[in-house]
């Protein structure tokens, strides 16, 4: 009897421990997977402030980019107000301007050679400088109409008034220090640009003669 006892108590020692075995491992399998998803967490939480704090720098160097951009576009145009004024001082006072109007220069389009009406008009223009008399800085200004990219205008406006300039040069031997040409492509227009005439208008130069 006492030899069944002891059976009948190992037995229950054994069940017992069977029955809590597994229950105790699965625990420490749980605070091991826990412990695994804590440090990815905290690795996930260390790479987003990582990440925040890069962007944090990232905007703050385009703010100063900005700021420094702003600022050099206010010093440009500070320089190129005091160019302005300084080309004014040099030039001294206007005595009169002459228009070579499409009339007289016709500049076919897209074109910047001189025509002979054109050429017969800088002729008489030369005549009224020399009646003048006097120490004169010329400035010239070519124009265009509105058609086609305005980039291309500006350089077509520069040889309409270099070949001015030229002819000036060529034929009454105008000092090339004592000219200057400009060009305003499109953006100076005195007659439509949405209509034929309008357009043939503003393609001119114009020639300021100041003392």
């Amino acid at each position: 009897m006492k030899n069944f006892r002891t059976v009948i108590l190992v037995t229950f020692v054994v069940s017992v421990g069977l029955l809590l075995a597994p229950g105790c491992a699965t625990k420490k399998y749980v605070r091991q997977e826990a412990a695994a998803i804590d440090q990815k967490v905290e690795g996930v939480e260390a790479a987003v402030e990582e990440n925040q704090k890069r962007i944090k720098e990232h905007d703050e160097r385009l703010e100063s980019l900005g700021s420094l951009i702003t600022q050099q576009q206010d010093e440009i145009k500070g320089v190129d107000g005091k160019i302005e004024e300084v080309r004014k001082a040099t030039q001294g006072k206007l005595i009169f301007k002459e228009t070579l109007k499409n009339d007289q220069a016709k500049f076919k389009f897209d074109n910047s050679e001189l025509s002979p009406e054109a050429k017969a008009a800088l002729d008489v223009f030369v005549q009224k400088l020399v009646q003048e008399n006097r120490g004169i800085y010329l400035e010239i200004q070519g124009h265009t109409d509105s058609t086609g990219e305005e980039s291309y205008n500006q350089l077509l406006g520069k040889k309409r008034a270099e070949a001015v300039m030229n002819y000036f040069y060529t034929q009454y031997h105008v000092p090339l220090h004592r000219m200057q040409v400009f060009s305003f492509g499109s953006s100076a227009p005195v007659g439509d640009n949405k209509t034929k005439d309008g357009r043939a208008e503003n393609r001119r130069v114009d020639i300021l003669v100041f003392e």
